[in-house]
């Protein structure tokens, strides 16, 4: 049971990629609340401790361990030249791209300087399922 190095892998990938969507998905979902809050209230300063520890706590690490343990996979099954697995590797680039925008945007909030609506919020919080689908079907049926 232990010894099986690629089922190790493989789950603690998918452990890290479910953590690490959970914060892509409800961040931008506390942007939305925190939008309807006044600045420098008691509530908006909660959002501000509730979107950094989500990010630093949550979402940093398991984005982090999931290029991690995806690579490793790829390296142990040499992927690395499948198309399918490269089309992977820029979609979970765009992912890590939108989680880096999302710090920043963390820090526009935690400056008191948020320049965008609720409605903005909730429009980007659609990103990462779009890029989510991609990247499983490719990782699913390798159509190339």
């Amino acid at each position: 049971m232990f010894d099986d190095l690629y089922s190790w892998l493989k789950t603690l990938h998918i452990i890290s990629i479910i953590a690490w969507m959970a914060a892509l998905f409800y961040l931008p979902r506390l942007y939305v609340y925190h939008t309807k809050v006044p600045v420098g209230s008691d509530q908006s300063e909660l959002f501000k401790v509730m979107e950094r520890k989500l990010l630093r706590m949550i979402g940093n690490p398991a984005m982090i361990s999931s290029w991690i343990f995806g690579l490793w996979i790829a390296w142990d099954m040499d992927y690395y030249f499948d198309i399918w697995f490269i089309l992977k590797v820029v979609f979970v680039g765009l992912l890590t791209w939108y989680h880096m925008w999302l710090g920043k945007l963390r820090k526009a909030f935690a400056d008191d300087a948020n320049e965008h609506s609720e409605r903005f919020y909730r429009v980007i919080n659609e990103i990462p399922t779009l890029i989510m689908i991609v990247a499983v079907i490719l990782v699913i049926f390798k159509p190339f």
